[in-house]
């Protein structure tokens, strides 16, 4: 084509080509940069702790972790344990939504900057969706307690054997749960808070117990800091040793990495 036009026309033609190539070129780029480059969270300030929210797992029991927030509450923590819709066994992404009101309330109630998240068992994967649809500019820390992360077998048993009784929380999680496939493809841990999972090797619940491992958190077994500890799954927010281990993480200043000198202490 470009061949039968004179070299005068021929010039003309390929300086319009050049010209709509770079003009796609800076519309593509506008349109790609700020994705790229999209500021992410300030660091939230250790220093000053804000209250604590406590959101319960799956079934959404409260009873447990109304133990963990009296105990928050005696050493001086503004402690409240979040109620979850129905019984705490449907949509993740919803009861995520709870928890961010409930955030803006505590903020609106107490005037403090941010708040801490302590989240037990299916609560931690609630904590980290909030987190991740804006929540994590709002924490300061957030904390998981025997939380499956990355799923748990007993789902896949429930969701395979007895899919009617697997209810949408309980497919969600599954170990090949796309909530948790996408929640865990980037980032498992948000700019903005710290973080810290706390979980049992002798879970029977979340299987395998490592499911709680969180990519980016401090993670910390309750036998690493006591060997002989048997606490199962269910005992996490009653137990006095999870709970003295929960009080420290929370305390101002950066997550402390607990070890065996610190048992005795965090038991009595």
């Amino acid at each position: 084509m470009l061949a039968g036009l004179s070299p005068a026309r021929r010039r003309l033609v390929l300086g319009v080509l050049a010209a709509a190539v770079v003009g796609l070129l800076a519309v593509v780029g506008a349109v790609l940069v700020p994705r790229l480059t999209a500021p992410t969270p300030a660091p939230v300030s250790q220093a000053e702790p804000g209250p604590v929210l406590l959101v319960p797992g799956y079934g959404g029991s409260t009873t447990g972790l109304q133990s963990l927030a009296d105990a928050l509450t005696a050493v001086g923590r503004d402690a409240t344990v979040v109620s979850l819709p129905g019984d705490g066994t449907g949509d993740l992404r919803e009861t995520a939504a709870v928890l961010g009101d409930a955030v803006d309330a505590a903020l609106a109630r107490t005037g403090a900057d941010s708040v801490d998240v302590v989240g037990y068992s299916a609560g931690g994967v609630t904590a980290r969706l909030w987190a991740a649809d804006g929540g994590a500019a709002q924490a300061r820390r957030i904390v998981t307690l025997g939380s499956p992360h990355h799923g748990t077998t007993i789902a896949d048993l429930g969701a395979t054997l007895a899919p009617d009784q697997c209810p949408e929380a309980c497919q969600q999680l599954t170990t090949s749960s796309d909530l948790l496939r996408q929640l865990n493809a980037g980032d498992e841990t948000p700019a903005g808070p710290t973080w810290v999972s706390i979980w049992t090797e002798v879970d029977q619940t979340v299987t395998p117990p490592d499911s709680a491992d969180l990519e980016g958190a401090l993670d910390i077994t309750v036998q690493s800091v006591c060997a002989d500890s048997t606490v199962a799954h269910g005992q996490l927010p009653s137990d006095p040793l999870v709970q003295g281990m929960v009080i420290a993480e929370l305390a101002a200043g950066q997550p402390v990495d607990l070890g065996p000198a610190d048992c005795a202490r965090l038991s009595s």
